[in-house]
């Protein structure tokens, strides 16, 4: 896999296909992997995946990896493939950045899709829960890794997908407890971003799960409502994880949100 070297760290990424370019940001710990699903689908596209600092093959920049960071690590990917236009997709944590990325360079995006994510910041109760989080993680991050993944699908999703929910835990517990908690702590302070979804200079997708357990729909909606430029697809009886979930409901959303 290419690298380049960001704040004296290395970032990893590929780079596959030719055409209109697509960025696709995974989540917290999860790495490029996660978008094999959907590569096939993208053929006719340009699709650049990077690993985000602290996770996958990249190294950590520090101890604590804001959404701003990480954009920047994303971007200085981009600029060393001399790429200005981007559709911009980010699951989870990976839309966080990819706010971050859009209030930074907002000309170079084509549109911006929101997989399971929000542009709100955290809650009171849910930047608590980050702490106890990190405090757990310093102690054993392995069982905090085995315990949080399973959480994030449906709890019927989670019998039938057994092999795959074990495959997922098997790649998170390569994250380091650095990356982990680098992330956590990023993620408690970013700011809310709802003023990016107000008059954006392109289309914002949402694609939400019903029976999100990290994102309510009742949020999702609520973001979807904030203007004209904004659309939300559900995917019924899912919950964070619709690469696994429903995979080819997914590629099609996806697919119809980069064009």
């Amino acid at each position: 896999m290419p690298k380049l070297r960001f704040k004296d760290v290395d970032i990893h990424f590929t780079d596959i296909g030719k055409g209109p370019a697509v960025v696709l940001i995974h989540g917290f710990l999860e790495n490029v992997s996660m978008w094999a699903f959907v590569q096939e689908t993208l053929k006719s596209k340009r699709t650049i995946c990077v690993d985000l600092p602290g996770h996958g093959e990249s190294d950590c920049i520090g101890y604590v990896h804001t959404m701003e960071e990480m954009a920047d690590a994303v971007l200085a990917v981009l600029r060393h493939l001399k790429i200005r236009r981007i559709s911009l997709v980010g699951h989870s944590m990976g839309g966080y950045v990819a706010l971050a990325l859009a209030e930074k360079e907002p000309d170079m995006l084509r549109s911006l899709t929101l997989y399971h994510s929000t542009a709100r910041a955290d809650t009171m109760w849910k930047k608590r829960d980050r702490e106890r989080a990190i405090k757990l993680i310093k102690v054993n991050h392995k069982s905090f890794v085995r315990t949080s993944i399973p959480m994030l699908f449906k709890p019927s999703n989670r019998k039938r997908l057994g092999s795959e929910i074990k495959l997922l835990k098997s790649e998170a517990l390569n994250t380091s407890k650095q990356g982990i908690v680098a992330a956590l702590s990023g993620m408690r302070l970013r700011p809310n971003r709802e003023v990016l979804l107000k008059f954006p200079p392109f289309p914002v997708f949402i694609i939400a799960g019903d029976k999100d357990p990290r994102i309510p729909l009742e949020e999702s909606v609520q973001l979807s409502e904030i203007s004209e430029f904004v659309q939300l697809n559900v995917i019924e009886g899912c919950g964070h994880m619709s690469f696994l979930e429903y995979p080819e409901t997914a590629k099609k959303l996806l697919l119809a949100a980069v064009g």
